[in-house]
C-alpha cells in the first residue's frame, strides 16, 4: 500500500495518532544517552509508543569505528549499506513503508535515522515533531510490548543525501568554497568544557549553529520560514554547505532543519570533530 503524500521531514503527534495502526507504517524509538549507552533501551522497556521498535544508535545506526588502514573514523561512523538494509528489513521496512522516528532528546537521534534512510533513497521518513513528550501531550498511550522481528524488503536506491570525508574538509581549508556549520553547543565549539572527545576546539573556519537553536521552547521545530531566515544568515547556498558536529549525529538535526526550511543539498561530514581531532596533523582552532 503506497502513499500519495508521504511524510518526508516532520509529522505531528496528532497525525501519528491517526496513522499509528497503519500496517505499512513503522515507528522507531531512537532514545539514547551519550554518557550512558544503556539508558535508551531502559527507557524503551519502561514505556514506548505502541508498536515502536527500538533503534540503538551504537549498534543499529553506526558502523565500525576503525577504517581499513587503522585510522579512527569517529565515534559514530555511518553503517555499511548492507548492514543498514539488513537492520531495516528486520524492522519490517519495505520500499513503500512510512517510517517515523522519535526520541526524547530534542530529535537529535531521530534525525540521524531520518538521514540514514534518505542516504539509501528512502524518502518516506519523518521525525515526530516534539518527540515522545508531544505524543504524550496529545494523549498518546505507552506500551511495554516489543514487536517481533519482521521481514521487510527495503532496497537501496539513489541517495537523497550527500556526504564528505576528512580529505574534502582538508581541501576546503586550502581552497575554501564551502561553509562548514558545527552543530555542537557553543562552549564545545569554542574548545571549552570538552568531556566527550579527547581534544577541544573546532575545524578552522567553521561556523557554529547549535542544533537546539532549531527548536521552539516546547521542543518542536521552528517554522520553516524562521529556519530559512536563520540559516540564510549563515550560508549563502545550501549546496555549498557542510554540516558536522561531534560525531555526525546532531549534524543531521541541522540537515533536517534545512530541509524543513526548503534549503536543499547540504552535505554531512560523518566523522565530524571526533574523527578530525584524532589526527594531530589536522589544523584545529579554538574560540569563536
Amino acid at each position: 500500500m503506497s502513499q500519495a503524500h508521504p511524510y518526508q521531514t516532520l509529522i505531528s503527534a496528532a497525525n501519528l495518532l491517526q496513522n499509528a495502526q497503519n500496517p505499512n507504517w513503522v515507528i522507531l524509538d531512537c532514545r539514547h544517552d551519550l554518557v550512558d549507552a544503556a539508558a535508551g533501551r531502559a527507557a524503551y522497556d519502561a514505556g514506548h509508543i505502541p508498536g515502536a521498535r527500538f533503534a540503538n544508535l551504537d549498534r543499529d545506526l553506526s558502523g565500525a569505528k576503525q577504517a581499513a588502514d587503522g585510522s579512527f573514523k569517529g565515534r559514530h561512523p555511518l553503517p555499511e549499506t548492507d548492514a543498514l538494509l539488513a537492520t531495516l528489513r528486520q524492522w519490517g521496512i519495505n520500499d513503500d513503508t512510512q517510517v517515523v522516528a522519535y526520541d526524547a532528546q530534542g530529535s537529535m537521534y531521530a534525525a540521524r535515522l531520518w538521514w540514514l534512510l534518505r542516504s539509501i533513497g528512502h524518502s518516506s521518513a519523518a521525525v515526530l515533531d516534539g518527540g515522545l513528550a508531544a505524543w504524550q501531550a496529545a494523549a498518546g498511550s505507552l506500551s511495554t510490548a516489543e514487536p517481533a522481528p519482521a521481514a521487510g524488503n527495503i532496497s537501496a536506491k539513489p541517495p537523497l543525501t550527500a556526504s564528505v570525508d576528512a580529505h574534502d574538509i582538508l581541501h576546503n581549508l586550502t581552497n575554501p568554497r564551502r561553509t562548514i556549520l558545527d552543530a555542537r553547543a557553543p562552549d564545545r565549539f569554542r574548545g571549552e568544557n570538552e568531556t566527550i572527545d579527547p581534544v577541544g576546539g573546532h575545524i578552522p573556519g567553521a561556523k557554529n549553529r547549535f542544533f537546539k537553536d532549531n527548536l521552539q521552547a516546547d521542543g518542536r521545530f521552528k517554522p520553516g520560514h524562521q529556519l530559512h531566515e536563520e540559516f540564510g544568515a549563515l550560508i549563502s547556498e545550501p549546496q555549498a554547505a557542510i554540516m558536522q558536529c561531534g560525531s555526525g549525529v546532531t549534524a543531521c538535526h541541522n540537515l533536517l532543519a534545512l530541509e524543513i526550511a526548503g534549503l536543499h543539498g547540504a552535505a554531512l561530514y560523518p566523522g565530524s570533530w571526533s574523527e578530525w581531532c584524532s589526527d594531530p596533523k589536522r589544523p584545529m582552532a579554538k574560540g569563536v
